[in-house]
């Protein structure tokens, strides 16, 4: 069993192209002995924004605080503290800060297989 400090793990911009004011704490994953999944903790500043994007995996996100406009197929989606969102498969999507404040959300994504 593990048990980690969220505020003790290394707070990272997410460098990826589109992304704008977004920064995120890589929770648990293989590192910490996961095997299967990884649970990242998002923040976002007020207007800050995912890149728009799709993969071939799903993911689960959990909103911790502040309020956000989710950009997806069927169209934007408003989310706050205590909401829980399903991304499905191949589906476009983006958070963005719809809040005055910092926007935080955790995002839990299965690993790849180990080679």
């Amino acid at each position: 069993m593990k048990l980690r400090c969220s505020t003790e793990v290394e707070c990272k911009p997410v460098p990826e192209k589109g992304a704008s004011g977004v920064s995120i704490r890589w929770l648990l994953s293989r590192s910490e002995g996961a095997p299967h999944f990884a649970m990242r903790l998002f923040e976002l500043a007020p207007e800050g924004h995912t890149p728009l994007h799709q993969h071939p995996w799903e993911h689960e996100t959990f909103m911790l605080e502040g309020e956000a406009e989710i950009v997806c197929q069927s169209g934007p989606l408003k989310a706050k503290a205590g909401d829980a969102i399903l991304v499905e498969p191949g589906e476009e999507h983006q958070f963005r800060n719809s809040s005055n404040g910092t926007t935080r959300f955790l995002c839990m994504i299965p690993l790849p297989p180990e080679h």
